[in-house]
């Protein structure tokens, strides 16, 4: 981090209104010029706990969320369920102080709501104070909100404390509640928002510290956008009107923001009983002539393994989202990890044949889910998309330029009417849908109902038609067909910009990066080493299973999604 910016973090319980009161107050720190990126913590458990969200506001472009962070507001957790110190999560009253300590920087600053957190309870809490140089400001936010009628209001008159600390405007603040609120709702909030300001203007010493917040300017409007913002829309930009899903942390965020904008596209959204069940409706779907998608997290895509090769095997383009977590089993379900590449590269039977893309910012999350889309129906193929709760999850202001595209609703390669009356058919009239020698191994598709379109759909090895047969020659054919689409995509991929580069072109050192963490490697290389960073953002399925043995080839072929594996 550097001297010219705020990070600014708030902590509570799961339940005090943490994550829409940093999200407001990012918006406000955008909408005065700006670059803002969040990053949220929260606990894996059902009854709840401790969680902050941090929001690191500077002048220039921001790619990752800092190191440490310089004003800590600390609401203390009025859900706690234990607030002794022997009991199995320790007093959770007072963890939104004492368990944020650690990272804050020397000479930052910390307000905490002393009608909730009882300081004595923080070992060597005023030592800690004393020899970090922290300016503590003790104030009864539950109390000053109670007068105002509703003790929620606590986190509102944490902002305003916050804005007068920093020497923040309140009208940027007070714009966003006048948009976000109900009259009634606003009136007193506003109301608390301005007392609480007014009382630290007052009562103490606003210049006794060094932390202000930067002033800067947009070139271009800014939107505050996740991954998960970005997925969802560049899903429904390509023209995806079908998800179907069962929740999982954390890919619920792109099912449940899909589930909100379908209905009024004209798309359906299903929840089913479980992870087989979602892809296979998914499947079903684009057989039938949607764009479609579905996905979960790690546990939930194991089960979607069996309608993955199905989709494979019908050559049926469908888009599947995987939200990376710490794992095995039920492992930390709101933590990131960047472990299942493998899973989902190899997570069938026999040859199989797929693209997987992983974005490492909100732009790329944008740019890559349209090209899975694009690919999928072009080469009839499941194209998967591979990211983490940390991109999913954490806002981050983007241009929004960047979004300016044309929407694509075209299905790929498929016939109408008239093609078909032309297009080659069985002796019993079925139409060859897996006719052999097409362009890049792909066959064009009928849509079911279309006359002349008929032809059968089946799990099994099949001729042209689609009838089961297991006749070696036709199995060599067909696997060779369905594998040459790969080369294809390779070549595809390779007129695109799929690696990410950063940092001089005569660096001593090369760093490669996956995922989420390209920012903050980025951001690391620049400031400490003579070196580059390249994100590999696309990883395209062996020719076989077997080959799994990376060629020693030169770094630079080495990021090139022919030699990635």
């Amino acid at each position: 981090m550097t001297d010219d910016e705020l990070i600014w973090r708030i902590a509570g319980g799961s339940g005090d209104g943490i994550a829409s009161t940093s999200q407001n107050f990012a918006k406000a720190l955008m909408r005065s010029g700006l670059n803002v990126f969040t990053h949220r913590h929260y606990p894996s458990r059902i009854r709840g706990g401790h969680t902050y969200t941090e929001i690191r506001a500077s002048s220039e472009p921001l790619d990752s969320r800092g190191d440490g962070y310089n004003f800590l507001l600390a609401l203390g957790d009025s859900f706690a369920r234990n607030s002794q110190e022997d009991a199995y999560y320790g007093d959770e009253q007072i963890k939104p102080l004492s368990e944020n300590l650690d990272e804050l920087r020397e000479g930052g600053v910390i307000v905490y709501d002393e009608g909730l957190v009882d300081i004595s309870k923080i070992p060597d809490f005023d030592e800690r104070v004393s020899a970090n140089n922290w300016h503590v400001y003790p104030l009864d936010l539950r109390e000053m909100a109670r007068e105002q009628g509703r003790e929620v209001m606590r986190n509102t008159a944490g902002v305003g404390v916050t804005c007068a600390l920093i020497g923040f405007e309140l009208e940027y603040v007070k714009d966003l509640m006048r948009d976000a609120m109900s009259e009634s709702i606003f009136e007193s909030n506003l109301e608390i928002l301005e007392t609480a300001y007014d009382l630290v203007e007052n009562d103490y010493d606003t210049d006794a510290h060094d932390v202000t917040v930067p002033e800067g300017d947009h070139d271009d409007t800014p939107l505050l956008m996740s991954g998960s913002d970005a997925i969802a829309y560049g899903s429904i930009d390509e023209g995806c009107r079908f998800i179907s899903g069962y929740p999982m942390t954390p890919w619920t965020e792109v099912f449940t923001i899909m589930s909100q904008n379908l209905p009024e596209l004209g798309g359906i959204s299903e929840q089913v009983e479980d992870e087989i069940a979602a892809a296979a409706l998914a499947l079903g779907a684009s057989h039938a002539g949607a764009k479609a998608m579905s996905g979960s997290s790690g546990g939930g895509f194991a089960l979607m393994s069996e309608p993955l090769g199905l989709a494979e095997m019908t050559e049926t383009p469908v888009v599947l989202i995987e939200a990376m977590r710490a794992g095995p089993s039920t492992g930390m379900p709101t933590k990131p990890e960047q472990a299942d590449l493998e899973h989902v590269l190899y997570t069938s039977q026999g040859d199989s044949h797929r693209v997987v893309l992983a974005p490492g910012t909100v732009e790329e999350a944008y740019e890559q889910t349209r090209t899975a889309f694009r690919l999928a129906y072009e080469y009839q193929i499941p194209s998967i998309l591979l990211y983490d709760q940390k991109l999913g999850g954490e806002l981050v202001s983007v241009p929004k330029s960047h979004f300016d595209r044309e929407p694509n609703p075209g299905l790929g390669a498929t016939l109408d009417e008239t093609a078909l009356e032309e297009a080659p058919h069985g002796g019993s009239g079925k139409f060859k849908r897996y006719a052999h020698g097409g362009e890049d191994g792909v066959s064009p598709r009928s849509i079911p109902g279309q006359k002349g379109g008929r032809f059968l759909a089946t799990g099994n090895e099949h001729n042209e038609v689609g009838h089961i047969s297991e006749d070696p020659n036709n199995r060599v054919t067909q696997v060779n067909s369905r594998m040459e689409k790969l080369q294809a995509i390779r070549a595809d991929l390779d007129t695109e910009s799929n690696q990410s580069y950063n940092g001089p072109e005569t660096a001593d050192y090369g760093i490669l990066t996956f995922g989420s963490q390209q920012g903050s490697v980025e951001e690391a290389t620049d400031r400490l080493l003579d070196a580059a960073t390249v994100s590999v953002r696309s990883v395209c399925r062996t020719w076989r299973r077997s080959h799994k043995t990376r060629s020693p080839s030169s770094s630079a072929e080495s990021t090139r999604c022919s030699s990635s594996r």
